[in-house]
C-alpha cells in the first residue's frame, strides 16, 4: 500500500510516500523507517526500490522528497543543505509519531548514499531513532572536500567571489551533481566505472525521473564543504547501527566512510560487505538490492 503524504515543515510542505505493509490495517502497531535518500535524488528513485522492499517484509517505510527540490516545497530550488536534510529526517519522524498504523516507539532512519551521513548525524541528536541503517554511507562534507583539487580553502576562496557575483547580477549558479549525458561525461574526461554508471542510473529511463533536475544550487558547496556528517557520532549516536557496504571499491569514498563509520559508533551491531556491487548498483540491481534489504529487514526487526 502506498499513501501520499504531505510534511508540514514549518512555512513549507514536504512531499512524501508511505509505503506500508499490506495488513497494515488490520495489524499491531508498526515499525517504521525514514528513509534517507542520495543527493539529487527523489523518492520515486533509490529511495523507492528500499521502501517497497521493506514494506513488502513487514516494515512501514516513509521516503521524502527533500525541502527545495523534487515535489518538496522551499525556496530556493536545488538547494542541498546538509544541516536542512537532516532537519526534514525530524520533521518526518513527527509525522510519524502522529501516524496511528505506526509505533512511535519503534522508529529507525535509513540512510544511502549521502543520506547515510545524513541520516547519522541526524540521529546524534534525535533519539526518537531506535535504530541507524547505512546502504553505501558517504560523508558528503569529506567527499567534497577530498574532491576539491586546489584544496577545500581555496574552494571556499572561490564559492565566496561567485556568492558576491550573484549578489551584484541577482541570478543564482546551479552545476551538475553529474554529466547529462555518457557523451558529456566522455567529453570531460570521465569514463571510470562509478561515473558512467550514475549517468546510467539517474540520467536515463532506468533511474531518471522528471522530478530530480540534476542540479545543484552552487551557493549549496560552502555549507557541504564545513559540513562533518560524523562529527561527534562517537559520543552520541548511541543507537543500534547497521553498515551495508558495496565490495567493488570505487572512487565514491562509500568503502572507506563506511568503515570508518563502524569504527566510530559505540553500538555498531552488523557490517556487510556485498560481493561484486559497485556503489550505484546498490541503487537499483535487484539481486544486491534485495540482499541488503534481508539483511536490513533482519537488523530493524530485533533493534525496532
Amino acid at each position: 500500500m502506498l499513501q501520499h503524504l504531505t510534511i508540514p515543515r514549518g512555512p513549507i510542505n514536504l512531499a512524501a510516500d508511505l509505503h506500508l505493509p499490506d495488513n497494515a490495517d488490520s495489524s499491531a502497531p508498526l515499525r517504521a523507517v525514514v528513509l534517507s535518500t542520495p543527493g539529487s535524488s527523489v523518492k520515486e528513485q533509490i529511495g523507492a526500490n528500499y521502501a517497497s522492499r521493506l514494506a513488502a517484509r513487514g516494515i512501514a517505510a516513509l521516503v521524502l522528497d527533500p525541502a527545495h527540490q523534487g515535489q518538496s516545497e522551499g525556496e530556493p530550488r536545488d538547494l542541498e543543505d546538509p544541516y536542512r536534510r537532516g532537519e526534514d529526517i525530524s520533521y518526518a519522524i513527527d509525522a510519524l509519531t502522529t501516524t496511528l498504523s505506526i509505533d512511535p516507539q519503534r522508529i529507525g532512519v535509513l540512510g544511502i548514499c549521502a543520506g547515510g551521513g545524513y541520516a547519522v548525524h541526524t540521529a546524534r541528536t534525535d533519539h526518537r531513532i531506535k535504530a541507524v541503517g547505512t546502504v553505501v554511507p558517504v560523508n558528503i562534507g569529506a567527499a567534497l572536500r577530498n574532491f576539491s583539487p586546489d584544496g577545500p580553502a581555496a574552494a571556499l576562496d572561490a564559492l565566496a567571489d561567485a556568492r558576491t557575483e550573484e549578489a551584484r547580477s541577482g541570478e543564482t549558479t546551479r552545476v551538475n551533481w553529474l554529466p547529462d549525458t555518457l557523451e558529456d561525461a566522455a567529453a570531460a574526461g570521465l569514463t571510470d566505472i562509478d561515473t558512467t554508471q550514475a549517468v546510467t542510473y539517474y540520467r536515463t529511463e532506468r533511474g531518471g525521473n522528471e522530478h530530480s533536475t540534476n542540479r545543484r544550487l552552487l551557493r549549496s558547496d560552502s555549507l557541504l564543504l564545513g559540513y562533518d556528517a560524523f562529527h561527534l557520532a562517537d559520543r552520541l549516536m548511541t543507537q543500534p547501527l547497521q553498515v551495508v557496504l558495496a565490495g567493488r571499491i570505487g572512487n565514491t569514498g562509500s568503502y572507506d566512510m563506511g568503515m570508518q563509520l563502524w569504527k566510530l559508533a559505540p553500538n555498531p551491531v552488523d557490517l556487510m560487505v556485498i560481493d561484486g556491487a559497485g556503489h550505484y548498483e546498490m541503487y537499483d540491481e535487484p539481486a544486491y538490492v534485495d540482499a541488503a534489504v534481508e539483511r536490513l529487514t533482519s537488523f530493524y526487526a530485533n533493534n525496532l
